[in-house]
């Protein structure tokens, strides 16, 4: 086995991993490539992502010449901690040097709805104050040089305190860190998958935080939009599936 822990205090919950893993009073928060569970340990809860076994090929490629998906959550959490659920580490389990199980800990944050909320529900209470917050948080993103590359609604969990809201990322194993041109960080808006009218509120505002030229960075962003949903929507008909607008 091959892991990394923030703290001593949670060695053992690493090292024993699949034991606490599988016990019965685990509540599942999320099962279907991989596997999501709150996890009790020494009178705390953690949060435990299950990565899928990969196949064979991806197998080879994790045990000796890349990063596996919990390794990489653990080392990009770690360099973006103010933005991430505090991670606590990761652990792979390998037969030979194939890769086989693997699992990334963090500590829970207790969000009260994710961005797809308010970009789903029209009547969703405050939705201009939670996009401007959105774009700020994203606009700090930005600025410490880094992109999330699934920047999508599920990955972007929002706290509501006493008059603001608090931002955390999820599923950071694909991040990309670099000086961001002004076209990379609106077209990251892309994968929000929002309708060109809420879009619009977070890219005026992302604008005037980020000194742009509204018209100009609102032009970009939609463009950027409307091109991923008509991918993501051609793979859909190929696949027979139903498209989503």
């Amino acid at each position: 086995m091959n892991y990394e822990v923030h703290n001593e205090r949670q060695k053992d919950l690493l090292i024993h991993i699949k034991t606490y893993f599988d016990l019965d009073r685990n509540e599942t928060i999320f099962q279907k490539r991989n596997i999501l569970k709150r996890v009790p340990f020494e009178g705390r809860e953690y949060i435990v992502k299950s990565f899928k076994i990969p196949h064979l090929i991806n197998q080879i490629a994790y045990g000796l010449f890349r990063d596996g998906k919990a390794k990489k959550s653990y080392y990009n959490s770690m360099k973006i901690v103010d933005f991430v659920p505090a991670p606590i580490g990761y652990i792979e389990f390998k037969k030979g040097f194939l890769l086989k199980e693997s699992y990334y800990v963090s500590e829970p944050f207790d969000y009260d709805f994710t961005i797809r909320d308010p970009l789903t529900t029209p009547d969703f209470p405050n939705k201009t104050a939670i996009y401007h917050a959105l774009a700020r948080f994203t606009h700090q993103l930005h600025q410490r040089g880094v992109l999330h590359l699934d920047y999508s609604p599920g990955n972007i969990l929002i706290k509501a305190h006493q008059g603001w809201y608090e931002f955390k990322i999820i599923d950071v194993n694909r991040m990309a860190f670099k000086s961001l041109s002004t076209q990379e960080r609106l077209e990251n808006f892309a994968q929000l998958w929002a309708s060109d009218e809420d879009l619009s509120i977070i890219i005026q505002a992302y604008a005037k935080i980020a000194k742009l030229d509204p018209q100009e960075a609102l032009s970009i962003a939609l463009k950027a939009s409307q091109n991923h949903k008509d991918r993501k929507n051609f793979k859909k008909r190929l696949k027979g599936k139903k498209v989503v607008d």
